[in-house]
């Protein structure tokens, strides 16, 4: 039985249950009453983060054993889709540090293992994946980010950029070039425990369409010095291997707040269909508004699968790229239709700040970009369709 298996035998249907229910009533309560104003003041929501921490959300999926909840991924994706359909943008700081936690558990030698997980998971060190460049997003064999090794461990330089928990986060997996010459190029880039000190600071906070509140961040590295204790693994040359395997789980993470968002402009376009009304009866009862409703419904539920497929073959350990891809395809493009037609269903009011369907329109398109754009997740699923079915 691997890990992922032994997670998902500890958690019954009861159990799940009332986590999501306890995530519900979080959401309501708290997040829900300052969503709106932290988005437009893009301001970050530090109160939100101490109640994350009890939660045990910063331990999500890391295993019981290192102090986190163990949860399997098909409970978490739906933790991410519940938080999603009321506010999206707090899933952001503690799924990019999940996937850094992921890299250490899967890939990180065991002294790692128990020097960092408990830290991740009661938050004490937060932070995430450290992985784009100004000149290198999808193609991470791009990168120019150097760790020469030296006596003593080894030597950073370079600068990332559009890191979610840039500011206020800690710790990161930072992947950089311990072999710049080699062929292919992906055999000469590591990855690496990063922690903030001398050479390795925060550059400015990069403004954004949506998503707001939330740190998105320059990194930059100056002759950082790092022990070789902190590669992960202890081997060079992982580093690509490493980042790929973190983004399946940050994959079905973005495939499920595009689940929730698609949610979020359904349920907000079935309530207002019903209380405005036009030419003497409510929208909801105009044809040309229940065929929008009916797409919208199913294109939720479609995305839920899907991305639930995704999350069960994680958890049992088996391959999972194409599924993976599969749903954060096709529920991040549900989200961004999805909340175009929640637009167009509240007319005028939608280009309201009083309303949330502005902010789904604006943090939709996130999902298709982030995690690997959705062109990219096109091309993993055709390519492992002819791999998967050889003539």
């Amino acid at each position: 039985m691997t890990t992922a298996q032994a997670k998902q035998h500890t958690w019954s249907s009861d159990d799940e249950r009332q986590v999501l229910a306890a995530i519900e009533s979080w959401a309501e309560k708290e997040l829900k009453p300052v969503a709106r104003h932290c988005d437009h003041a893009d301001e970050y929501p530090f109160e939100l983060v101490e109640q994350m921490k009890e939660l045990g959300l910063f331990g999500a999926t890391i295993g019981q054993h290192y102090g986190g909840l163990g949860l399997p991924a098909s409970t978490y994706a739906k933790v991410v889709a519940g938080i999603a359909r009321v506010w999206m943008a707090p899933t952001g700081i503690f799924n990019s540090h999940l996937i850094m936690a992921a890299c250490v558990e899967r890939f990180g030698t065991e002294q790692q293992k128990q020097d960092y997980l408990p830290r991740f998971a009661s938050g004490e060190l937060r932070g995430g994946l450290a992985l784009t460049e100004p000149n290198a997003g999808t193609d991470l064999q791009s990168i120019r980010t150097t760790a020469v090794a030296d006596a003593d461990g080894y030597i950073v330089n370079g600068s990332k950029t559009w890191i979610t928990n840039g500011i206020h986060g800690t710790c990161f997996a930072l992947l950089a070039k311990t072999d710049p010459k080699a062929q292919p190029r992906h055999r000469g880039m590591s990855m690496f425990i990063a922690e903030k000190g001398e050479g390795f600071y925060a550059g400015k906070k990069l403004k954004k369409l949506g998503y707001r509140a939330i740190d998105s961040a320059e990194l930059v590295l100056e002759d950082y010095r790092i022990p070789k204790a902190r590669l992960i693994g202890g081997e060079e040359g992982k580093g690509f291997h490493h980042a790929l395997g973190g983004l399946e789980l940050g994959r079905i993470n973005v495939a499920a707040r595009g689940v929730g968002l698609a949610a979020a402009a359904l349920q907000d376009s079935v309530r207002y269909s019903q209380q405005r009304q036009t030419f003497g009866k409510p929208i909801s009862q105009h044809q040309a508004i229940q065929l929008k409703l009916g797409d919208m419904a199913t294109r939720t539920e479609a995305a839920r699968l899907l991305v639930e497929q995704a999350a069960r073959k994680y958890d049992a350990g088996e391959r999972c790229d194409m599924e993976a891809g599969m749903a954060k395809l096709f529920a991040s493009e549900a989200a961004v239709e999805n909340s175009l037609e929640a637009m167009r269903i509240h007319g005028g009011y939608s280009y309201s700040t009083e309303f949330d369907v502005e902010r789904y329109f604006r943090d939709s398109p996130l999902m298709c970009i982030g995690e690997g754009t959705n062109e990219m997740q096109r091309i993993i699923i055709a390519k492992q369709l002819i791999e998967r079915n050889p003539l």
